[in-house]
């Protein structure tokens, strides 16, 4: 992991977490970060360490994910450039982090120290109420998958986390979008096995729902997910 100072303000970055603000308060905000690079499989932040920094995306791709007491490793959420996580630092009295961020891809992040974020947000007013939308888009994102994996079977439940995948990580390639995901993550996501996972996907591969090739998949016609092969 590399550190370097903001030599110019990226104000053409998309964030909702920035949304609203005027260009000279962008440049303060953006201005008092420090940009790092991080490697694929960097883990970021620790679930249950104290959340001292506050992040956004800049370039790349992370997710989020959580330890159970028996070492299990539970895939939450994957996330695109513009995402921020870290979001604990900005509590008022210290806290930790809940989940532990992992980085996917090569990526440039922002980051501020919680006192400097503390700062922004008494000057900037916005960026909570941006944190707080951000906040309630996670909370819903949480209810829903809760309520699949309570009430959706197997084929419903890898379904919804393909397409949910597309929404979050997609790249819109000739035919459809393409996911950069394996079998294992699908399998952990969905909280299937990974023969379930397996056979799902080569019966929409035959199907034509999808293309897979190695480590990645070609979402082709997604309201064919959910129909049985003959």
């Amino acid at each position: 992991m590399t550190a370097s100072p903001i030599t110019s303000a990226p104000l053409d970055l998309r964030s909702r977490f920035l949304e609203q603000l005027p260009a000279e308060d962008l440049r303060v905000i953006l201005g008092a970060a420090t940009q790092r690079h991080l490697c694929a499989h960097s883990i970021v932040t620790n679930q249950g360490d104290t959340a001292r920094y506050f992040f956004l995306l800049r370039k790349g791709r992370g997710r989020f994910f959580y330890t159970t007491e028996g070492g299990q490793k539970l895939l939450l959420h994957w996330f695109a450039p513009g995402e921020i996580f870290g979001v604990m630092s900005l509590l008022p009295n210290p806290s930790t982090y809940l989940v532990s961020t992992e980085i996917v891809k090569d990526s440039l992040v922002l980051v501020w120290d919680r006192a400097t974020m503390q700062d922004l947000i008494l000057r900037y007013p916005r960026l909570s109420m941006n944190a707080l939308s951000t906040a309630a888009e996670y909370l819903t994102l949480c209810i829903a998958t809760h309520v699949t994996l309570t009430c959706h079977n197997a084929r419903e439940r890898l379904a919804e986390v393909l397409i949910n995948l597309t929404r979050t990580i997609g790249q819109e390639v000739t035919g459809g979008v393409e996911l950069d995901v394996t079998n294992e993550e699908l399998a952990t996501a969905a909280n299937i096995t990974p023969f379930t996972t397996s056979r799902l996907l080569n019966e929409w591969r035959r199907n034509g729902a999808v293309v897979k090739t190695r480590g990645k998949i070609l979402l082709r016609f997604p309201q064919r997910l959910f129909s049985r092969a003959a």
